[in-house]
């Protein structure tokens, strides 16, 4: 049987005379979604994308699951796809509600019509009292429930007819690259990879970099880190993954600098790195997981600290929000489990016993002053290693 996949989206729909625009950078990031399963035909119609499949040939669940997490698809729907026929219309309604009765308990149900074509035969709520009546014919232990039904059926009727039951939700936002690109700090924590996943719901493209101290921190640390790019890889698409090793940057802070500016001063570099980074690869922004009053380099001082080291706009779109909030949505978008794994981060090494969480910006400009800033930076730049992430399917 021909199923289609239906597409909806939200935001988009406002963009006014820039809408064809989001809709075809839409377009273009769900047939990148699933380029690997086969030739499938994506098309727009009726402010709506469809993807038309075989169910015989294609895993349904699995096209799903890759397009509802493409940014800007508010939900999905897997439906029959049928000829405009009033007796096909009732009969799909009835296979939909065999097919609902062997996943789950059904009492009541509820018909949902929406007529497009003004030429059918019947307007939308006769056409929902005429299929419903039908179902209720053939089934004895199922009621009607208009208003709190078990399970809704929607039929659509337009220049051919749609019978589905399910809407699952996608995560909305706005397509990739409609909003340019930004530079993530992607650490192994809950946080990082959160706040890469928000910038980049918001339509930015995103990269990314991550600090170690090797050998001070192990190669399965920074295994995790490249883990955790893959599931971010599955909401942003192409991504690019710099690997700067700090540590003989941190050597030179903790030889030369106050014990209790190391996490402070190690920030700055990390952002002044990043941000030269960014700007040879296009990255308009740096996006970090910084949460105020989370840990020490979080302080409200220690982040205006942290900004001065740097020019371009920093993102924080965690910044207002309570840790407990921040673990639901790293288990929603799927990279909890890898973030808890108990693998040393960069931040752990030299760890002050009492670092300064009230930094005064010119005393830490001048512990800067006793290190070569710019032969550590060019130094830890031209030892980078990059990486282009994707996904073993």
């Amino acid at each position: 049987m021909d199923k289609v996949l239906i597409i909806r989206y939200g935001e988009i729909a406002l963009k006014g005379l820039n809408k064809r625009f989001f809709e075809d950078k839409l377009v273009k990031h769900i047939r990148n979604a699933i380029s690997d399963i086969g030739k499938l035909k994506v098309y727009k119609e009726h402010s709506r994308i469809y993807i038309d499949f075989n169910d015989e040939e294609y895993d349904e669940h699995d096209i799903l699951d890759r397009v509802r997490k493409v940014f800007g698809v508010v939900s999905v729907s897997v439906a029959k796809k049928i000829e405009v026929n009033l007796e096909l219309l009732k009969e799909m309604a009835v296979k939909e509600v065999k097919e609902n009765l062997e996943e789950q308990e059904i009492k009541t149900f509820k018909i949902e019509s929406k007529r497009a074509d003004k030429s059918f035969e019947l307007n939308s709520l006769e056409l929902s009292r005429t299929v419903g009546g039908y179902v209720l014919s053939q089934f004895d232990d199922i009621k009607v429930d208009v208003h709190n039904p078990d399970l809704t059926i929607y039929i659509e009727v337009r220049n051919i007819a749609f019978v589905y039951s399910k809407k699952v939700s996608g995560f909305g936002g706005l397509p990739l690259g409609t909003n340019g690109k930004a530079l993530l700090l992607l650490s192994g924590g809950i946080d990082s990879p959160v706040a890469g996943w928000l910038v980049g719901k918001r339509g930015v493209e995103i990269d990314a970099i991550h600090f170690h101290s090797y050998p001070f921190t192990s190669d399965r640390s920074k295994e995790k880190v490249i883990d955790l790019a893959k599931i971010l890889y599955q909401y942003t698409g192409n991504l690019k993954l710099y690997s700067v090793n700090l540590l003989p940057i941190q050597q030179e802070i903790n030889e030369k600098c106050p014990e209790e500016e190391m996490t402070i001063l190690s920030r700055r570099f990390m952002m002044k790195i990043a941000q030269r980074v960014a700007l040879d690869q296009g990255c308009e922004a740096l996006v970090t997981g910084e949460s105020i009053g989370q840990v020490a380099s979080q302080t409200v001082k220690s982040l205006h600290v942290t900004n001065n080291a740097v020019d371009l706009p920093v993102f924080r779109p965690l910044i207002a929000m309570d840790k407990v909030d921040i673990v639901d949505l790293s288990k929603k978008i799927g990279t909890y489990e890898t973030s808890i794994l108990p693998f040393e981060d960069c931040c752990t090494v030299f760890l002050p016993k009492h670092p300064v969480t009230r930094p005064r910006l010119n005393k830490i400009i001048d512990s800067e002053s006793n290190l070569d800033e710019e032969f550590l930076i060019n130094e830890a730049i031209s030892n980078m290693e990059k990486q282009y992430i994707s996904l073993d399917r």
